[in-house]
């Protein structure tokens, strides 16, 4: 699987926060991110809406 980043900006409040919250956790930001992502409901073939765009890939 080839990895990907992304780039959220957030503002400082907010950035220390999950950073205290994923310290108290004892886990990475990018681990909180990936738990949350994968709470997420898969998306149903039938639905229009999870359809995606041109020229965008799911790798």
């Amino acid at each position: 699987m080839k990895e990907r980043s992304i780039r959220v900006r957030l503002s400082q409040k907010r950035n220390d926060k999950l950073k205290a919250y994923a310290n108290s956790k004892e886990k990475t930001v990018t681990q909180l991110v990936e738990d949350w992502i994968d709470r997420l409901p898969s998306p149903k073939i039938d639905d229009p809406l999870s359809t995606p765009l041109p020229n965008q890939s799911d790798d």
